[in-house]
């Protein structure tokens, strides 16, 4: 997937309140009732696209802190978020990657919630390999009905210790991605 994100394709940088007003004045009253996919850079900066893009590519297919999908709603004057996840297929963060979504949005100035409205909860199998999404606590790969681990692990080799997930994600490569050092 990296390797079909186009030059200049990344997702729109947003580093302030007036570029969030300004990106938000473009969209359409439609696109700003719809969730928008998100990433947040290695210098915590927000990159915003259309949510039917992949976050690798909002990305521009470099390192992420945190990605997912996120949506703003406007409330006398001042933009809030009012949902954010970290769903995102591309990069599988932990929800251990709030305080960098919430560093960004806080250097942009926007109403935030105290953490993810909707956490998504990622595991790799270590029998099958496969990415899974963990639903009610139920800890058990959807492929091979092996047991998940409690622990993040999307970004560990075979046998290999979690690393931390706030330090960064890469866009994942097959069935697997590797942290950022």
């Amino acid at each position: 997937m990296k390797a079909g994100v186009r030059p200049g394709g990344a997702g729109r940088r947003i580093g302030s309140a007036a570029e969030f007003e300004r990106w938000a004045s473009w969209q359409s009253a439609q696109d700003l009732a719809e969730p928008f996919t998100f990433v947040v850079g290695g210098e915590a900066e927000l990159r915003l696209a259309p949510r039917r893009s992949e976050h690798v590519a909002c990305a521009g297919g470099g390192p992420v802190l945190s990605a997912g999908e996120i949506s703003f709603v406007l409330e006398t004057d001042r933009w809030f978020v009012g949902e954010v996840s970290n769903q995102s297929t591309g990069y599988y963060p932990d929800a251990g990657s709030w305080p960098a979504v919430a560093e960004a949005l806080d250097r942009v100035g926007l109403g935030r919630p105290d953490g993810f409205t909707h956490e998504v909860v990622f595991r790799r199998c270590p029998h099958c390999q496969e990415h899974n999404i963990v639903r009610e606590d139920d800890f058990v790969c959807v492929f091979c009905v092996s047991d998940l681990p409690d622990e993040w692990n999307v970004d560990t080799a075979v046998g290999g210790e979690a690393p931390q997930p706030t330090t960064g994600f890469t866009p994942a490569a097959g069935t697997t991605s590797s942290l950022m050092s």
